[in-house]
C-alpha cells in the first residue's frame, strides 16, 4: 500500500510539473496536490486559470476545464470522476453549427475542506461555501451556502422505494 501511495504521489507531481510548463501563469497550485490515475487539466489559451490550494485530492479520472477561472480552496476531495466546467457553449442560432457559436462562461469557487462526492459534476459560475458535501450524482448549477449537504433527490426516492418492498 505505501508503494502504491508514492507512485501516485510521484506520479501527481510529474504531472504537477508538466501542467505548470505547458500552462505557466495559468496554473496554479499549492502543497500536496495529487490525484490518481486519469486526471485531466484544460485551460484555455488567454483567459483560462486554475488555481488549486494546498492539500487537494483528486480520485480516478477527474477533470478540471476552465477558460475563465477555477479556484479550488484548501482540503478539498473529490471523488471519482468528478467533472468542472467553468464554461458552456453558446446556441442561439440553429442556422449556426453550435461549435461555431463560441462559448459562455462565470468562474467557479470551490471553499475549503469540501467533499465532492463520485461522478458530480459542477457547472459555470457556481460557488461552493466552505465545508460543504456535495453527494454522488449531483450536477451542481447554483451556489451552495458553507457547510451545506447537498445529495441527488433522485437516489432518496430510490432508496425510499427499496425500503418500502
Amino acid at each position: 500500500m505505501v508503494l502504491l501511495k508514492l507512485y501516485f504521489h510521484l506520479n501527481a507531481y510529474f504531472y504537477l510539473f508538466l501542467y505548470k510548463i505547458i500552462y505557466g501563469k495559468s496554473f496554479q497550485f499549492g502543497k500536496k496536490v495529487t490525484f490518481r490515475k486519469g486526471f485531466t487539466l484544460m485551460i484555455g489559451d488567454r483567459e483560462g486559470k486554475v488555481i488549486i490550494s494546498d492539500g487537494v485530492f483528486f480520485n480516478n479520472y477527474c477533470s478540471v476545464c476552465s477558460i475563465n477561472k477555477i479556484e479550488i480552496g484548501k482540503n478539498t476531495i473529490f471523488g471519482e470522476n468528478v467533472k468542472i466546467y467553468d464554461h458552456n457553449h453558446n446556441y442561439k442560432s440553429p442556422a449556426v453549427l453550435i461549435k461555431n457559436q463560441g462559448y459562455n462562461s462565470k468562474p467557479i469557487i470551490i471553499g475549503e475542506n469540501c467533499w465532492v462526492g463520485s461522478n458530480v459534476m459542477i457547472l459555470k459560475g457556481v460557488k461552493i461555501g466552505d465545508n460543504s458535501v456535495i453527494g454522488a450524482g449531483c450536477v451542481v448549477f447554483k451556489d451552495v451556502k458553507p457547510g451545506s449537504v447537498i445529495v441527488n433527490q433522485q437516489s432518496l426516492i430510490n432508496i425510499k422505494i427499496l425500503n418500502n418492498i
